[in-house]
C-alpha cells in the first residue's frame, strides 16, 4: 500500500467549476472576441492574475533558479524586459498535487504558450512545501529608503501556518524577497487577512482583515475591514485601527487613494411567494486617505465588486447588470457576470459584453496602464455544440498524512466498496448514478423529471448500492431509499432494484451494518408536522437491509432528540456505534431560520456517536459554535480502523473573499473543508468534544461528503485506482447538457443544482 497505511479518503469539491477557468486579457475597448489574448497555458485551473513590474521582472529573471530553468534569456536581461520581449504574470494554479498555489508564468515574444514555473521551482521547498493554499500575489518594494532601493517582494496570502483555534481564518499574508527568497510574515500574530493590494509606490500594502473581531460563520458578505501596514518592516507600521470599516478586496488608485466593494442593503424588503428577501447590491467605492472621504463609484442598484483601480479616478470591476433566478431557462447577457470600467462621473465602458456576452468573467486586473484589462474565465469555448461534453478527472491530491491518500472525484457523495474494486457516485446535476471500476466508467440509474439521486452508500458486505431517489434539499417532501443489487454485474440491461422504505416520509443516508443485514438512515416518520420549521429528522434501523419495510421485520428508532435534525449517519466498521451529525444543543437564544428565511438547522452542526446496543448513549464528539449560528460539522465518516472520523467543516472559517468565487451566486452555504478528529475506538465514553483537529485540505472552494476506504490509491485491490492520477486520463459526459460553445454557461456553471427546474436540463 506505499504510504498509505491507513488507507485514502475521497471527496467532492462542490462550486468548483465543471470547465477549466483560465486567464486572459483584451484591449480597452475591444471590438471582438479576436481580441481576446490568453495569458495562462490552458493547464489545469488558472485565476486570480496579477502582472509582474518590469524592475521586479528583472530581480526574478536574474535568480540562477529561473534562469536555469529557462535556458533562454540573452545575456541582457534588462534589454530583454525593456523592450517587451519577455512579461511576467503571477497567477493560481491548481496543477501541482492539486493544491491551489502561487505559480509565474513567463511569456516571451514569439511563443504561444508562457513557460510557468511554481514558487517551489523560484525559491526552493523551505517556505513552499506541504499542503497549503495560496492567493492573490502582488508584488512590493522597489522605492528608495535612504541611500538604498528595497528590494522587490512578492506579497501573497497562504494557509500553511496551522491555527489551533476553530473557526479561525488560516488566511495570513506574506513577503518573499525577489532577490534573495527570505519569506517574513506581514500579518500580525492573532490576525488573519485576505487580498492584499501593493500601492503603486511599492511601500505600503491594504488588507482585508478579520483582525478584531471573530469569524461568525458568514459565507456571503464577510464584512471585513481594510487595514494599512508597511511593506517593509513586518508586522510594524500596521494602522492601529482600519482604515476601512466593512471593506473588502482593496484596490490602490494612488498612494492616496484606495477602492474596495461591500454590500449595501437598501432597507427595502422584497415579497417572495413562501417568503420575503433583503434588497441588497453590491457596490465599489472610493476612499481618500488624506482627507477620510468615501465615495460611491458604481450606480446604486448594480451588483459590482472585485475592484481594480486604474488610476485615481477609474476603476475596473465585475458587474452583474441583472438579477436572475434559479427559473431562468437561460441567462442573458446582462445576468452574466462581465468587466467594465467606471470613472468618478458614473461614465462606463464595457469590456466583456463585446467579447463574450454569454460567459462569466472574474476578478479583474491591470495591464499596460489600463490599456489592457485581465481577467480568468471559464474556458466553455472548447466544448461541443449540444454534447455537454464537459471533460470529469479523479486527481490525487496531495495529503498531509502520509498515512492516508487523498484523492477528488469528480462527483458527489463519494462511496467506496468494501473490497475496494468499485467507487460510486452521483453526477453533480444529481440526475444519474454512476459506477467506477477497472473496465472504467458506466451509469446504473438515470433519474428523470423532478427528482433526483443522492447520498448513494455501498452494503459493507454485499454487491448491493444505496441510493436516495427524490426532491433533493426539501424538508417537506417525501425522500425514498433504494437498493441496487449485482452492481458489480455488467448485465448489459438495468440492474435490478427495489424502494426499500415506504409512507411518504423524508427518508435519506443509509449506511449499512457490517454484515450487510441491516441499514441505519435518518427519517421524519415519526415528525411530520405541517410546518416545516417544525419537522424533525431521527435515525432508524431498517432491520431487513435487502427487502426493507416490505420484508416485515420494521424498522427501528435508533435516536430520540426531539425537535432536532439527526442526519449523515454512518454505521462503523466494527458495528458498535453510528457516527451522525445533528443541531441538537443549538443554544435556546438562536433563530430557527436566518434573516433569508432559509431552513432551520444551516448553522450549529455537531458530530455525535450513539451506541446501537445502547441508544440512550450518545455522545458529543465535535463540538458546533459556541453562540452564533455559525458551525457547520457534517457528513462525518469512521477511517477503516475506527481511529478517526472524518467531518466536511468550517473550522479553518474562509479561505477567500466568496464574492470573488466564480460558482458563487444562488450557491447555498458552504461548508468548508475536509478535517479529521482522531478518537478512542474502544470507549465511547472518552470522546466527548475533542478538541484537537488536523486540516486534510486547503480550498476556496466547498470540499465536501468524504469517503475513507481502507485501501490506498496506488493498492491493485482498489481497481478504480486505473482512473485516480495526477493527470487528468478520463472523463465523462454529464447527464445535463449545461455549457453552451462559445463561452456560455446555463445555471449549472454557477454552482448550484439541477432541480428540474429548467427545461434545458430536465
Amino acid at each position: 500500500m506505499g504510504g498509505e497505511s491507513r488507507g485514502s479518503i475521497a471527496f467532492f469539491a462542490t462550486y468548483r467549476p465543471p470547465v477549466p477557468l483560465d486567464i486572459f486579457s483584451c484591449p480597452v475597448p475591444p471590438s471582438s472576441a479576436h481580441d481576446e489574448l490568453r495569458l495562462s497555458d490552458g493547464d489545469s485551473y488558472n485565476y486570480n492574475g496579477r502582472p509582474i513590474p518590469p524592475a521586479a521582472l528583472k530581480t526574478l529573471l536574474r535568480r540562477p533558479s529561473v534562469a536555469s530553468k529557462l535556458g533562454r534569456l540573452s545575456a541582457d536581461v534588462d534589454v530583454d524586459v525593456d523592450a517587451g520581449r519577455v512579461s511576467g504574470l503571477v497567477f493560481v494554479s491548481e496543477r501541482k498535487d492539486g493544491l491551489e498555489t502561487l505559480h509565474v508564468a513567463l511569456r516571451f515574444a514569439g511563443d504561444d504558450k508562457p513557460k510557468v514555473l511554481a514558487l517551489a521551482d523560484i525559491f526552493g521547498d523551505a517556505d513552499f512545501c506541504g499542503v497549503r493554499m495560496e492567493d492573490v500575489g502582488g508584488v512590493g518594494g522597489g522605492y528608495k529608503k535612504g541611500s538604498r532601493t528595497v528590494d522587490h517582494s512578492l506579497v501573497y496570502v497562504s494557509t500553511k501556518e496551522p491555527v489551533k483555534d476553530r473557526r479561525r481564518p488560516w488566511t495570513v499574508v506574506y513577503k518573499t524577497n525577489l532577490k534573495t527568497g527570505n519569506t517574513e510574515r506581514l500579518t500580525p500574530a492573532d490576525a488573519f487577512d485576505l487580498s492584499p493590494a501593493v500601492s503603486p509606490s511599492g511601500k505600503r500594502v491594504a488588507v482585508a482583515s478579520f483582525q478584531g473581531k471573530p469569524w461568525d460563520g458568514e459565507v456571503e458578505d464577510l464584512q471585513t475591514d481594510i487595514y494599512l501596514m508597511n511593506a517593509d518592516k513586518p508586522p510594524l507600521g500596521r494602522s492601529p485601527q482600519p482604515v476601512i470599516r466593512n471593506g473588502g478586496w482593496p484596490t490602490w488608485g494612488s498612494d492616496d487613494v484606495l477602492f474596495f466593494h461591500r454590500r449595501v442593503d437598501t432597507g427595502r424588503v422584497i415579497p417572495l411567494p413562501s417568503s420575503k428577501r433583503h434588497e441588497r447590491y453590491w457596490s465599489v467605492f472610493r476612499y481618500t486617505i488624506s482627507t477620510g472621504e468615501i465615495a460611491r463609484v458604481t450606480p446604486e442598484g448594480l451588483d459590482a465588486v472585485t475592484p481594480a483601480a486604474i488610476s485615481e479616478t477609474k476603476v475596473a470591476v465585475a458587474t452583474i447588470r441583472q438579477k436572475s433566478e434559479l427559473t431562468d431557462e437561460r441567462r442573458s447577457p446582462a445576468q452574466h457576470r462581465h468587466i467594465e470600467i467606471f470613472d468618478i462621473t458614473g461614465e462606463s465602458v464595457q469590456i466583456t459584453l463585446k467579447t463574450r456576452p454569454l460567459a462569466d468573467h472574474f476578478n479583474p486586473f491591470v495591464l499596460d496602464g489600463g490599456s489592457r484589462m485581465g481577467y480568468h474565465r471559464c474556458t466553455s469555448e472548447l466544448l461541443q455544440e449540444g454534447e455537454g461534453s464537459i471533460p470529469r478527472h479523479f486527481h490525487k491530491l496531495q495529503s498531509p498524512h502520509e498515512d492516508v491518500g487523498l484523492f477528488r472525484v469528480s462527483g458527489v457523495f463519494p462511496t467506496i466498496s468494501k473490497d475496494g474494486s468499485m467507487l460510486a457516485f452521483v453526477d453533480n446535476e444529481f440526475k444519474a448514478v454512476w459506477v467506477a471500476d477497472n473496465q472504467g466508467l458506466r451509469i446504473i440509474h438515470k433519474c428523470t423529471g423532478p427528482n433526483s439521486v443522492f447520498s448513494p452508500m455501498w452494503n459493507q458486505k454485499k454487491d448491493t448500492l444505496y441510493v436516495c431517489m427524490g426532491p433533493s434539499f426539501s424538508a417537506k417532501d417525501p425522500l425514498e431509499i433504494h437498493a441496487f443489487f449485482d452492481v458489480s454485474q455488467r448485465t448489459g440491461r438495468r440492474h435490478r432494484h427495489r424502494r426499500l422504505t415506504e409512507g411518504g416520509f423524508n427518508n435519506a443516508f443509509p449506511s449499512s451494518s457490517p454484515d450487510g443485514s441491516r441499514f441505519v438512515f435518518r427519517s421524519t416518520r415519526d415528525h411530520m408536522d405541517d410546518d416545516p420549521k417544525k419537522r424533525s429528522k431521527n435515525l432508524y434501523i431498517m432491520e431487513d437491509g435487502e427487502l426493507g419495510e416490505g420484508g416485515g421485520r420494521g424498522v427501528t428508532r435508533l435516536t430520540f432528540g426531539g425537535r432536532v435534525t439527526d442526519t449523515h449517519c454512518q454505521w462503523s466498521p466494527r458495528g458498535d456505534w453510528v457516527v451522525f451529525a445533528s443541531n441538537r444543543g443549538k443554544p435556546d437564544g438562536l433563530p430557527d431560520a436566518d434573516p433569508d428565511d432559509k431552513p432551520d438547522g444551516l448553522g450549529y452542526f455537531a458530530v455525535y456517536l450513539v451506541s446501537v446496543s445502547k441508544p440512550d448513549v450518545v455522545v458529543r464528539v465535535i463540538r458546533s459554535a459556541g453562540d452564533t449560528i455559525a458551525g457547520h460539522v457534517n457528513h462525518p465518516v469512521f477511517s477503516p480502523d475506527m481511529r478517526s472520523i472524518a467531518v466536511t467543516s468550517d473550522l479553518a472559517a474562509v479561505s477567500a473573499d466568496p464574492i470573488s468565487l466564480p460558482l458563487f451566486v444562488h450557491s447555498v452555504r458552504p461548508y468548508g473543508d475536509i478535517f479529521v478528529v482522531d478518537i478512542d475506538p474502544d470507549d465511547i465514553e472518552k470522546n466527548k468534544d475533542v478538541d484537537a483537529f488536523r486540516r486534510v485540505t486547503h480550498s476556496r472552494y466547498e470540499n465536501s461528503t468524504p469517503a475513507w476506504t481502507m485501501f490506498a490509491t496506488d493498492d491493485p485491490h482498489a481497481q478504480w485506482n486505473v482512473l485516480v492520477t495526477n493527470r487528468d486520463i478520463i472523463s465523462y459526459k454529464p447527464a445535463c447538457p449545461y455549457a453552451y460553445p462559445g463561452g456560455g454557461e446555463s445555471w449549472h456553471m454557477t454552482g448550484h443544482l439541477c432541480l428540474g427546474q429548467h427545461k434545458r436540463c430536465c
